[in-house]
């Protein structure tokens, strides 16, 4: 029994350094034009306090504006992941004190977020075979860190996501647990790190009421909910001490103001605003040239000009009502480690899919809980490797493995299919999300 219990443990050995060598080899290329933003802000929270990039102006009329490398922008997320930016600058000040636009600060900001991407490796190794034994554990692993969403996602293009994942998926492990402080805190940090993590705060609500009396639930909420005010105050106390929360709160203000029904996210209004070009363009091009033309990004403004309502109010709705009826699905069932992730993704997925001003890197939460949920309930895994396949697609139709270098080496051509394979992406993802919320259905059933 010894002899193959060794080889597999090489064998799982020699995948995890696979992929910890794909990411190794990605880390200089130069990513997304976000690259840029991170870049900027690295530097200013190198030779400026943090808490001070958004500004300090206690009446703030204008965003502050930043400065480097003679490009100019300003800080649009919340100030964990500023706080950590600024502390790979730092280090980055220590080897280039002229702080220049190189490949190194590509690569140190890319350590940062593959770090993350190692911490939660060891997180759901850790959980998953302490819940389900060793075997169980590697595959989550394997799945995770070979999974090419998350490498494309990650060390190529360069998102953040991976920050405020990993603190997520620590406050539902918490959650389940039963350390509800520290999930309220953990779960806190997370949406102070990226706002899409705000979506994963009603799963560990309602793993903190999930039990039949309700006194109980209730202490047990108020728990986490002290948590949530604690990992609040940590968040942003030094942006409070520094005068800027003014300034903060107009900064963040900003990401409701993206004039787009979807942001290169291969989701419902994707489809919704290809249709519409069709619908306009076929009177002036003809049916074969308005059917097989590239989409574009459509303006909510435009497509609230031509006498629509406001996209924003219906994905808004639409989201909000298809996390609702996951929570009450899943109310029952809410004490089960594999369920809270499931509904965790579903949460993320729901946001991904119905919302208005999505990004085509919002659908990475939904993996790797997919993971974890996919150890537990072998179910899940069409759904998993489905979604998995339908981000990677998102992300390379649209960037390759570089939107600077390599573009169209490496990037799979949306005209190989009659209409735009982003398209039909998106109307496999619509489709998938249906798919989804059944099994999710079925699995809280058997669960219950």
């Amino acid at each position: 029994m010894r002899a193959p219990s060794a080889r597999a443990g090489l064998v799982f050995a020699t995948l995890l350094a696979l992929g910890g060598l794909i990411r190794a080899a990605a880390l200089p290329l130069p990513g997304t034009g976000d690259m840029g933003v991170w870049k900027l802000w690295t530097y200013n929270g190198a030779v400026h306090p943090p808490p001070e990039l958004y500004g300090t102006d206690p009446d703030p009329a204008t965003w502050r504006i930043l400065e480097f490398n003679g490009g100019t922008g300003n800080v649009v997320y919340p100030p964990f992941s500023l706080y950590e930016l600024s502390a790979v600058g730092r280090i980055v000040q220590i080897f280039y004190p002229s702080f220049p636009d190189n490949t190194a600060l590509t690569v140190a900001i890319k350590l940062l977020i593959v770090g993350s991407e190692v911490g939660f490796l060891f997180l759901i190794f850790l959980f998953v075979k302490r819940k389900l034994g060793v075997q169980a554990g590697r595959w989550a692993a394997l799945a995770y860190w070979l999974n090419p969403g998350m490498i494309l996602s990650g060390s190529m293009l360069g998102y953040l996501d991976s920050l405020f994942v990993l603190p997520a998926a620590a406050a539902l492990f918490a959650a389940t647990e039963g350390w509800l402080l520290t999930s309220g805190a953990l779960i806190a940090v997370a949406a102070w790190t990226k706002p899409q993590g705000l979506v994963l705060v009603p799963a560990v609500m309602l793993t903190a009421s999930a039990v039949g009396n309700w006194r109980v639930g209730v202490a047990r909420v108020s728990s986490a909910t002290a948590g949530l005010i604690l990992g609040t105050g940590v968040s942003i106390a030094p942006v409070i001490s520094a005068g800027g929360w003014p300034s903060m709160a107009l900064s963040l203000s900003r990401l409701g103001h993206h004039d787009m029904l979807s942001g290169n996210a291969c989701n419902v209004w994707w489809v919704i605003g290809y249709a519409l070009r069709v619908q306009y363009a076929v009177q002036d091009l003809g049916w074969w040239a308005a059917v097989t033309m590239r989409p574009r990004i459509l303006g909510i403004s435009r497509f609230t000009e031509i006498g629509y309502p406001n996209p924003r109010t219906i994905g808004t709705l639409l989201a909000v009502g298809a996390m609702a009826w996951a929570l009450w699905t899943a109310r029952k069932a809410a004490r089960d480690w594999s369920i809270i992730a499931a509904v965790g993704a579903f949460l993320v997925h729901a946001y991904a899919m119905l919302a208005a001003q999505v990004h085509e890197n919002h659908l990475y939460g939904a993996v790797p809980l997919l993971v974890i949920a996919a150890a537990a309930r072998p179910r899940y895994r069409p759904v998993f490797w489905t979604l998995s396949a339908i981000f990677a697609l998102n992300l390379n139709l649209f960037y390759g493995i570089s939107e600077f270098q390599f573009r169209g080496r490496y990037m799979i051509p949306s005209s190989i299919t009659v209409i735009d394979l982003t398209v039909l992406v998106a109307v496999a993802n619509c489709l998938v999300f249906a798919w989804h919320a059944l099994v999710l259905r079925r699995e809280c059933a058997l669960a219950d």
